[in-house]
């Protein structure tokens, strides 16, 4: 279970880092870009994409005999 936990917090805190980057390298300068015009905005997007990545899916896999 803690494998589990610690996946999921690496996973969302690698995608705030990254969202934040892509602010800080690529992100709107005229401020106008909903998503990256903001620091705030693009680090908590970043962190619920890596959330999302992270996440197990609903289904589980059947195996075929």
């Amino acid at each position: 279970m803690k494998k589990y936990i610690i996946k999921i917090i690496l996973g969302t805190v690698t995608g705030g880092i990254l969202g934040f980057a892509y602010y800080y390298f690529i992100g709107c300068k005229s401020g106008a870009c909903p998503i990256t015009g903001n620091p705030y905005i693009s680090l908590l997007y970043g962190a619920g994409m890596g959330l999302l990545l992270t996440l197990p899916s609903s289904q589980k896999s059947v195996e075929k005999n």
